[in-house]
């Protein structure tokens, strides 16, 4: 090979190589929002009709307002973008953890009454009891015959859940898939998920699209919706999200928390030295996530929230957030504490969903049976 053929191939791996950390260089500078979006196929319909939102929550006792303000707020108003709509009380994922079988009995009642407090409308939604339905398992078995283990053995969660109970079970293992099952049950086009839980809907998507190459097309590749409201951080250490299994007792407020109980709490929610109130995230991650915190709650952007609290400092900007956080929660409040009161009411609304829910999976089983040679 000649002197000029040489310099010839090493210019083009050269200009190759340049333009593939070039384009590494432009994915990466891609928020990872759009970074979803761009991977993900676009739609086959634009129509709304054809289109359905799922999602759910494991009932662990009565939701924070950190999952308020994240999911619960956002499935309220997808009720009216969306004509039709599905959310799950998970009850098969919580016992991936021991449970206690009369507080978890309690616990799928009190979620009940906490999301139709906070919106969650019958007629406009489904709102039922997962494990009541039972072609969820049934699905999730069959998805789980498609998955590899290494697969899941990847995803995020079940390394920091194993991790923190030194062994995980195998419900714990095989949730995700589980997940992917509640989806592709009813197929869903659109599922409401945190950051955390992208990658589980990869898997649910990565399901679909192998079911459909070995059986031929039935499942639709469910598409993310990420909330766009801030995260909520724990009132005692703003490094971590608000959770319920939080050991500082006051680092989170929960929807049936007493107007006292809210004030007391963000009074004692750390901030800092400076007395000014300013939004800056990394350098003071206290005040900001007050400032944060009452921008979800009163509806305002931090620049407006920042006009209010001009002239005033920290002690006095936690009492202008306390109200604003008891003005939006009280209601709420009240009325779980109507709804808990009227057991049979609650467990007629899951009835009720059941039923609907039941009519949707039926056909699509009855379908995934024939598929894989069951009938």
């Amino acid at each position: 090979m000649g002197h000029r053929t040489c310099c010839v191939w090493f210019n083009m791996a050269l200009s190759v190589r340049m333009n593939v950390r070039g384009l590494y260089r432009f994915i990466q500078g891609i928020s990872p929002h759009k970074r979803l979006f761009c991977t993900e196929q676009p739609p086959k319909t634009q129509d709304p009709s054809l289109m359905r939102v799922f999602s759910g929550i494991q009932p662990t006792g009565v939701p924070h307002l950190g999952n308020y303000l994240g999911a619960l707020e956002s499935w309220v108003s997808l009720q009216n973008e969306y004509s039709s709509v599905l959310y799950s009380i998970v009850d098969l994922h919580s016992i991936t953890q021991p449970q206690d079988p009369q507080l978890l009995r309690e616990s799928i009642l009190d979620m009940a009454a906490s999301l139709l407090a906070c919106g969650i409308d019958p007629a406009r939604s489904i709102l039922f009891q997962q494990s009541v339905v039972s072609e969820h398992a049934e699905l999730c078995w069959i998805l789980g015959c498609l998955t590899s283990m290494p697969r899941l053995r990847h995803l995020p969660q079940w390394k920091m859940k194993s991790k923190q109970k030194n062994e995980g079970s195998v419900g714990l293992y095989t949730y995700p898939v589980l997940q992917a099952a509640d989806i592709l049950l009813y197929k869903a086009t659109h599922v409401p998920v945190g950051e955390d839980q992208v990658q589980h809907l990869e898997l649910a998507q990565d399901l679909a699209r192998i079911f459909n190459n070995k059986y031929g097309e039935l499942f639709p590749e469910p598409r993310a919706l990420l909330s766009s409201t801030r995260k909520v951080k724990s009132l005692r250490d703003p490094s971590c999200k608000m959770s319920k299994s939080d050991p500082q007792k006051f680092a989170t407020i929960f929807l049936t928390d007493t107007p006292e109980d809210i004030v007391f709490k963000i009074r004692r929610a750390v901030t800092d030295f400076t007395s000014e109130v300013t939004f800056d995230p990394e350098g003071r991650p206290g005040v900001s996530n007050l400032v944060s915190l009452h921008a979800a709650v009163s509806g305002l952007t931090v620049e407006d929230v920042l006009i209010q609290a001009r002239g005033l400092d920290t002690g006095k900007y936690k009492n202008l957030v306390s109200e604003a956080v008891v003005q939006r929660l009280q209601p709420i409040r009240l009325e779980i504490q109507r709804l808990r009161a009227d057991r049979g009411h609650l467990l007629s609304v899951l009835a009720e969903g059941a039923a609907k829910a039941r009519s949707l999976a039926a056909p699509v089983m009855t379908e995934v049976r024939k598929r894989v040679g069951f009938s």
